[in-house]
Formats: C-alpha cells, sequence, structure tokens
C-alpha cells in the first residue's frame, strides 16, 4: 500500500505541476485562458490526492501493516487472496452487462430504451443472484 500512496501523491504533484505550466503555457501563446483544460488537469491531481489521502488513513488505521506487495522478501502466493465464488458457467453476467449497456444507451438516445433496459437489468440481477436455488445447483 505504501507504494500506492507514494505512486499516487507523486502522480498527484505531477499534475498539479502540469497544470500551471499548460495554463502559463496557454496564456503566452493565446493570450487568453483555456479553462477546460486546466480545471481538467487540476481535478486530476485531486483525484489523485484524494485517492494517495484515502490509502494513507486507512492504511495508518491498520496498525500500518506492510501488505506483501511491499515487501521485498514476500513470495507471490502471500497476496492471493480468496476473491470469491464464481461460476464458470453462468450466462447471467452477460445478460447483466447487455441489459446495463440498453438502460446506459436509453439514457443516451432514447427514453423508451431504458424502459425497455431496466427491467432486464432487474431479471438479471435476480437471476444471477438465485441461480444457485434452482436445478442441478440448488441447495
Amino acid at each position: 500500500m505504501k507504494g500506492n500512496i507514494a505512486l499516487l501523491t507523486v502522480l498527484g504533484l505531477f499534475f498539479l505541476v502540469a497544470s500551471a505550466v499548460y495554463t502559463v503555457w496557454n496564456v503566452l501563446a493565446t493570450g487568453t485562458w483555456e479553462i477546460v483544460g486546466t480545471v481538467g488537469i487540476l481535478l486530476s491531481a485531486i483525484l489523485a490526492g484524494f485517492i494517495a489521502f484515502f490509502l494513507n488513513a486507512v492504511n495508518r488505521s491498520q496498525g500500518g501493516i506492510l501488505l506483501p506487495e511491499d515487501r521485498p522478501e514476500a513470495d507471490i502466493d502471500d497476496a492471493d487472496p480468496e476473491l470469491g465464488h464464481f461460476s464458470p458457467w453462468s450466462w447471467w453476467p452477460l445478460v447483466l452487462g447487455f441489459a446495463i449497456g440498453l438502460a446506459f444507451l436509453g439514457l443516451a438516445v432514447g427514453v423508451w430504451i431504458a424502459i425497455i433496459g431496466i427491467p432486464l437489468v432487474v431479471i438479471a440481477l435476480v437471476g444471477w443472484t438465485y441461480e444457485y436455488y434452482r436445478g442441478n445447483f440448488g441447495h
């Protein structure tokens, strides 16, 4: 985690300097202040700073323990957690992705597409949640 904190702090400082350089360079080149690029780069600096601050706060609240990726003598298997239970044969994630894509397409193109997509999202969520309560894999 300490490597991530250092990386994001450096990234935030880089974006902060890049925002200042971009603003000065743009004013010198065109004589006007281009606000969109300046704000975009500045918000990137703020985002990196927020994430670095959050990771630092979490690290301190956990007692400053070193994660396996922070220790040079650690093995690859030391950082191999149990990520959960996944169904390699399940089609519901594909259906859910299609339904969410359809719902967001409806927000961009026309509300009538979202009206079709939102019930499909609900159906896919229910299907994926309860797939182990039916058929050969029922509890």
